[in-house]
């Protein structure tokens, strides 16, 4: 996951994504510096979409699935040419069925319990989810226990605003969902969104030191 998260430690969550729209949508963000997309399967015909990408950009993006529920669906994602599972929960079935397929895998986790048993289970980075309720003084404390080189990923609710203070925490980077990608919106204002967050991520980078 390094070396994908290293130029921007960015997911863009595009939940509700159709196929006709992705691959203009993936240029609009991969173009402002994103390499990593996930398309939710709660999404309309969300494989289509996976494979989509993948076509377009997949050369310089890490493409998959989010909102990945059971170990049946990893196979399905890595058949429409997914790399990467993205989970809302920690269930070391799903973690053991990506990394056996050869996926990355980032769990969802609430807890440091979660985090712990989604790290010995395979996961290659954990997403603190909801971010909402994991606030940066719970961030400070996981980090505190959770082994250094734990890339850990807040999503829901972030904005360039509060991702300093996540930051200065021990974020690593994080998941990007509606304030970055809803049905409807313009391309012009996604690409906006998407170097707004790029923006923001270096001025933080650079005054709180590199992350894990």
């Amino acid at each position: 996951m390094h070396a994908w998260l290293s130029p921007l430690p960015l997911v863009a969550i595009l939940r509700g994504l159709h196929p006709d729209q992705a691959a203009d949508v993936g240029c609009a963000i991969a173009d402002a510096g994103f390499h990593i997309l996930e398309v939710p399967l709660n999404s309309p015909r969300p494989l289509k979409s996976i494979a989509r990408l993948t076509e377009v950009l997949g050369d310089r993006c890490l493409i998959g699935a989010g909102t990945v529920l059971d170990a049946a669906s990893v196979a399905e994602v890595a058949a429409a040419g997914g790399r990467i599972i993205v989970m809302p929960h920690t269930d070391p079935a799903v973690i053991a069925a990506a990394k056996d397929a050869g996926l990355r895998c980032v769990p969802g986790v609430a807890t440091p319990s979660e985090a712990f048993a989604a790290l010995r289970a395979g996961a290659d980075a954990v997403k603190a989810f909801p971010a909402e309720q994991i606030t940066p003084a719970v961030l400070r404390a996981w980090r505190a226990v959770l082994p250094r080189n734990t890339a850990v990923l807040p999503v829901g609710g972030i904005t360039p605003d509060n991702m300093p203070t996540y930051i200065e925490a021990g974020a690593a980077g994080f998941g990007i969902g509606s304030a970055l990608f809803k049905p409807g919106r313009s391309i012009d204002d996604i690409h906006r969104a998407a170097q707004r967050f790029a923006q923001a991520w270096p001025a933080t980078d650079e005054a709180h030191g590199d992350r894990p």
